[in-house]
């Protein structure tokens, strides 16, 4: 059983986006989720109860369950994410350098074909999204 498809099944069906999954030793369970007008508490209690239900009927095996939101520093993991967050500033790392770097900074732009156009300092800089090992929004206040 993948449950990191059951998860994602159950969270867009109640409405959201799943953001992250992520499985940590002794048991725990940590859910991301997302809503284009922002995540509350009660959010996270519905998820919750649906989730606590849903792994009991499945089986799986778990101690603890938290449920959140991913935060202003928002992880970016999918194509549709660089689309919903352009014109924003994100911090990426990439798996092999470009250019000679691996870590960039810049607002994110177009994305068509699987690479992103990066704005960084004033230039335009093509990343493949196959590249990237982990992206992030950068909150600005």
């Amino acid at each position: 059983m993948d449950v990191v498809k059951l998860v994602e099944t159950t969270v867009n069906g109640l409405g959201y986006e799943l953001v992250d999954f992520e499985r940590s030793g002794r048991g725990m369970l940590r859910v991301f989720i997302d809503k284009p007008e922002g995540i509350s508490v009660d959010d996270c209690q519905t998820v919750s109860n649906q989730l606590t239900r849903l792994f009991l009927v499945e089986n799986v095996d778990y101690d603890r369950l938290e449920v959140s939101s991913p935060g202003l520093d928002r992880p970016l993991k999918k194509e549709a994410d660089f689309v919903r967050f352009a014109g924003q500033k994100a911090q990426l790392k990439l798996r092999m350098p470009l250019a000679g770097r691996k870590n960039f900074v810049g607002v994110i732009g177009a994305v068509s074909d699987g690479v992103l156009q990066l704005d960084v300092d004033g230039s335009q800089v093509a990343i493949e999204l196959s590249n990237l090992d982990k992206a992030r929004l950068v909150p600005t206040f």
